[in-house]
């Protein structure tokens, strides 16, 4: 309970008591029947009634029981009725909103029944159904106005819950999809070049030692892409630097990479270039970065053209190699990551062989026009 809600609580708590016995001294002159004025125990639980709201929020089920029976003693005892039962009203109200259905339910139908234990002992009380009506909807309304309010308030917190975890799940797959490229990618270019070091390692030794070199800077670039990716689900990094952002103006790197694990790599790129939006930025880098790593692991043929065509509202890549027999056409977890990274952006994405015996992966990424 803050601060906050106890002023509120007692600025409300006073209020009714106030009205409470401002409608109880004017009962009379309002023509209201009665077997008793209000003298000064009717105005002693009419206040009471209504100062005991004050501590509604962190005791519903006490200040329910304690209005239950003042409100219920002030009606046997033949005292007018009057906006005692307001504040009556709103302990109900205070149970059904702040406890579990299955519990304020039995509580509030305890109270009614006490509550209607006046319709036997007041002779004012209007006789039979005439006199269960109003005294039930005494309850009954603020009831389901409680229970109402909760439902609604609960609904909209399990879904701002839900919406988190959509979004920590959003975040972890985009996390695993990057850790997935930058692992692939590395690993694979790190085999070409153990492959090398191997076959060369008796009778060159010397490039051997280079195969040694691009291994090392290789692991050392993908480990540092690691570092950064991991350290935004961190919010921190080991030393405080990171590596730079996957870019479409990296593609030289990149270029440069395949370049030492053995694949030349010729790359067109046409438009106007611009800073793109970050998602879309780096959608498009990862995008060639594994169609390039598809080539490396899949493809005999040691050769690739990449080309990136600014518009004024997309950006559109393909990346294409010979289709000999070596190249691996399926939809592996490569290829199926490229297309949700596109199909999340709203863009198209294709791989398939062409007529001209190629292999190309084609993505379109919308950029709204804007940067």
């Amino acid at each position: 309970m803050t601060t906050k809600s106890l002023i509120g609580d007692t600025a409300m708590a006073v209020a009714l008591a106030a009205l409470g016995a401002l409608s109880a001294a004017t009962a009379q002159s309002w023509g209201t029947v009665s077997e008793r004025a209000t003298d000064a125990t009717g105005f002693a639980l009419v206040i009471a009634t209504g100062l005991v709201l004050v501590v509604r929020r962190r005791w519903p089920v006490a200040t329910l029981a304690v209005a239950t029976v003042l409100t219920s003693a002030y009606l046997v005892a033949g005292y007018p009725y009057g906006l005692i039962l307001l504040s009556f009203s709103v302990a109900v109200y205070t149970v059904a909103r702040h406890l579990r259905l299955r519990d304020a339910l039995p509580l509030s139908v305890g109270a009614l029944l006490l509550l209607l234990t006046h319709l036997l002992t007041n002779s004012a009380a209007l006789p039979g159904v005439l006199g269960l009506v109003p005294a039930t909807a005494w309850v009954a309304v603020p009831f389901a106005a409680g229970a109402t309010v909760r439902q609604t308030r609960e609904s909209a917190a399990q879904a701002r819950a839900e919406a988190i975890r959509q979004r920590v799940d959003d975040e972890r797959l985009r996390v695993a999809q990057e850790v997935h490229d930058i692992v692939g990618h590395g690993l694979a270019a790190i085999k070409m070049q153990a492959d090398i070091a191997l076959h060369v390692l008796q009778k060159k030794p010397e490039q051997a030692g280079t195969a040694l070199e691009t291994i090392s800077r290789t692991s050392g670039e993908a480990l540092d892409e690691l570092r950064a990716t991991l350290a935004v689900v961190r919010r921190t990094g080991s030393d405080g630097t990171r590596a730079p952002a996957p870019s479409l103006a990296r593609i030289e790197d990149l270029r440069r990479r395949m370049a030492a694990s053995g694949i030349d790599v010729h790359v067109e790129t046409t438009g106007e270039l611009r800073a793109l939006p970050a998602v879309v930025d780096v959608a498009g880098y990862r995008i060639v970065q594994e169609s390039l790593t598809n080539v490396l692991r899949h493809s005999s043929a040691r050769q690739a053209t990449v080309a990136v065509r600014y518009e004024t509202d997309a950006v559109r890549i393909m990346v294409a190699n010979p289709a000999d027999g070596g190249t691996h056409h399926g939809e592996g977890l490569g290829i199926a990551g490229m297309r949700q990274r596109v199909v999340a952006l709203g863009g198209t994405f294709s791989a398939a062989p062409t007529t001209d015996g190629r292999f190309e992966v084609r993505a379109s990424l919308p950029t709204g026009g804007h940067t």
